[in-house]
């Protein structure tokens, strides 16, 4: 089978990436007023952050949902 997921903009990049890009573009503040959870708003760190949403289906959508929103937003 080619290309399984063709119409998922987030097919082939990781979480990492996204939270990377995220912090780079909005800062870890930014991350906590959009997204309100301690990972983001007390002593963020990449990898406190990775570890909690992997193990936390509701806040993986919302940032992802927030990536794609940045996404949306550079290419205006």
């Amino acid at each position: 089978m080619g290309n399984e997921q063709p119409n998922n903009p987030l097919h082939g990049i990781t979480l990492e990436r996204i939270l990377k890009e995220l912090r780079d573009y909005y800062g870890w503040d930014q991350m906590a007023y959009h997204i309100n959870i301690n990972c983001f708003s007390n002593n963020p760190s990449l990898s406190s952050s990775l570890r909690f949403l992997r193990k936390t289906d509701w806040a993986r959508k919302k940032v992802e949902k927030l990536y794609l929103r940045m996404i949306e937003e550079q290419n205006r």
